[in-house]
């Protein structure tokens, strides 16, 4: 049978709101973040400002898998609203488990629901901006098939974020990157840009000498990779650093003023444990 009536389902790494959740009818599952006083939920009961905090402090948290409860307890949920259908779109594999884990799981949900579980590759950006494109293709009534075997993978593969670090600190103590490497940027004032390499791992991709060179080249790397398409759409995001972020949009429209959609996001937690504070990013999602 055919699902008629469509959900989407996705986790905290995919930088939505609450009220873009709630509005597109998106369910999440929350990372899990290890704490030095205990355990807490990306996004509910712990966001990226808590997370500055205590990396400043000196405390390097730990993040883990979605508590496998709370997935079933979102499928429970979307087959309780009367879904007989739903996609599932989870960050991406090469930075979690939280793919795999959603795939064993909704295999126990067969019976009740059909899913569709889908490696998103990608993270923040790349995965809220396929998410809520697939939102706006199910209200426009594309159905289940053209969805799961045309749409998401076409999305997932047409979606390039890029992200500005401040700091190689945090990703030297999480053990990313080498701490010579580290150590060296940090004195040299050098930021790497980064993005996800095709098999969905964090990759360098540039590197710019202090943060006013930051902005315009997430900018010229976005419209680099939007090429000559011409129907796309946009986002922008930041962990700490807003009045950036609104300058990188201003700039990022002005260069590519024919986008579908542009959105805005907050880096969440999770990611944040090991990038720290004074992101950007900038992304294209090619539609054509």
């Amino acid at each position: 049978m055919i699902p008629q009536k469509i959900a989407l389902l996705t986790d905290s790494c995919a930088d939505i709101s609450p009220q873009l959740a709630r509005e597109n009818h998106i369910f999440m599952v929350p990372l899990r973040i290890l704490c030095a006083d205990g355990e807490y939920l990306d996004g509910v009961n712990i966001r990226a400002a808590d997370i500055y905090r205590r990396l400043q402090a000196g405390e390097l948290p730990q993040t883990s898998l979605p508590a496998g409860e709370d997935i079933g307890k979102a499928l429970r949920q979307i087959v309780a609203e009367g879904y007989d259908g739903v996609i599932a779109v989870m960050l991406s594999s090469g930075l979690s488990g939280t793919f795999n884990l959603t795939r064993v799981i909704a295999e126990e949900c067969r019976g009740m629901l059909q899913v569709k579980v889908f490696d998103s590759l990608n993270g923040s950006l790349g995965l809220g901006m396929t998410v809520l494109q697939l939102a706006e293709d199910i209200q426009n009534g594309m159905g289940w098939r053209e969805l799961t075997e045309r749409r998401a993978p076409q999305l997932i593969a047409g979606s390039f974020p890029f992200f500005s670090v401040d700091t190689l600190e945090y990703l030297q103590k999480g053990g990313r990157i080498g701490k010579v490497t580290a150590t060296a940027g940090m004195l040299l004032q050098i930021k790497p840009l980064l993005t996800f390499a095709p098999d969905g791992q964090l990759q360098s991709v540039a590197k710019v000498r202090g943060r006013h060179q930051v902005i315009d080249k997430l900018v010229a790397l976005t419209v680099q990779r939007c090429g000559e398409h011409k129907r796309y759409n946009l986002a922008v995001a930041n962990g700490g650093a807003p009045e950036e972020m609104a300058q990188v949009k201003e700039k990022l429209t002005a260069a590519l003023p024919n986008y579908d959609h542009i959105w805005e996001g907050e880096i969440d937690g999770t990611l944040s444990v090991y990038i720290g504070d004074g992101i950007l990013g900038a992304a294209v999602q090619v539609l054509d």
